[in-house]
């Protein structure tokens, strides 16, 4: 008996051995797995700001602001907006600046060869003469032009920057004349881009429509563009559409002797027969509307000519909303 107990005592004390891996295991794991759900993930928010650069000194002359390096010319004509948006990588994510913006491709002259080593050291040391500070070297990830590249009007457009893997260059100038300027290029020996954004806020200059802008627009142009708001594929005019109507009313009533035609349009969506109908509807709607605050039918005329005189191209949003308008056209 003795025997036997001792041999179960020894099973016992060999079982027990070969499960304590197991659990020391177990147990590392558990100790491990706290660490992988506390990874730090990189912080990429933007901390950039102009408040942090230095005034410069420096006469920094007009817009903008400095010549291309001698030998060096524009590929085509510019960039050249008084007011847009363009986007600088600040910590690697593409952050939007508007104001006066300049973008272009720089090439050789004819008969002189590009050299980005040249392109780069002249910019530079332009810059830095200048008391521009670098604040950002280096690409942007394809993910990151996958967030961005969409919100960018410009894309594709002359000196475009910002595509993966990309070499950019950005420098930020602080001027108490001229306020706070953004500058980046990137170079290889084909040719390079340069940005060049003087940041400004928007100037508003649309108005609300009234008799008098209407007046002026007869007046000196021969008709007046308006977008008045109707159901959606239907010529009934909405609340906002009613105030239009109602100052073109006005505009009516203050020169008697003015007769106008009332001419729809619609950009190029659905069919062409559809489209065509429905200007002529809404601008008979609107010839209604204004026979009923009392405008005599004879000064009134109305037809539709559906997607057949756009004002620009059908190629966004944007433009066919502009294409879906109202010209009152003078007609004596």
């Amino acid at each position: 008996m003795k025997k036997i107990g001792f041999l179960f005592a020894l099973a016992a004390i060999v079982i027990s051995c070969k499960q304590k891996p197991k659990e020391n295991n177990a147990q590392a794991a558990q100790q491990q797995e706290p660490a992988a759900r506390q990874q730090v993930i990189p912080d990429t928010t933007p901390t950039f700001s102009f408040e942090t650069i230095p005034y410069t000194k420096a006469d920094l002359g007009v817009f903008p602001f400095f010549t291309l390096p001698k030998g060096l010319a524009e590929m085509n004509k510019p960039l050249l907006n008084d007011f847009d948006i363009c986007f600088f990588p600040i910590n690697g994510v593409m952050k939007g600046f508007e104001g006066k913006l300049y973008k272009a491709n720089i090439t050789g002259q004819e008969g002189t060869k590009f050299s980005q080593h040249y392109f780069e050291s002249s910019v530079d040391n332009y810059l830095k003469s200048v008391g521009a500070v670098k604040v950002y070297s280096g690409t942007i990830t394809s993910e990151e032009y996958e967030r961005y590249h969409k919100q960018d009007p410009n894309k594709g457009d002359e000196g475009d920057i910002g595509y993966d893997g990309d070499q950019i260059n950005v420098y930020a100038i602080r001027s108490k004349e001229q306020g706070n300027i953004l500058v980046q290029y990137s170079a290889t020996n084909l040719g390079a881009k340069l940005n060049i954004l003087q940041q400004k806020a928007l100037t508003q200059t649309i108005g609300k429509i009234t008799a008098d802008s209407i007046i002026k627009d007869l007046a000196h142009r021969g008709k007046s563009i308006l977008y008045i708001h109707f159901d959606t594929d239907q010529s009934g005019i909405t609340t906002a559409g009613a105030e239009t109507v109602n100052q073109i009313a006005e505009a009516l009533n203050k020169d008697q002797n003015l007769k106008i035609s009332i001419e729809g349009h619609t950009d190029n969506t659905g069919e062409a027969a559809h489209n065509k109908k429905l200007s002529a509807d809404r601008a008979n709607a609107v010839l209604a509307a204004l026979v009923k605050l009392h405008i005599a039918k004879s000064r009134l005329s109305a037809r539709g000519f559906g997607a057949g005189r756009p004002l620009v191209a059908n190629d966004s949003e944007e433009n066919k909303a502009k294409n879906r308008r109202v010209e009152l056209v003078k007609v004596n």
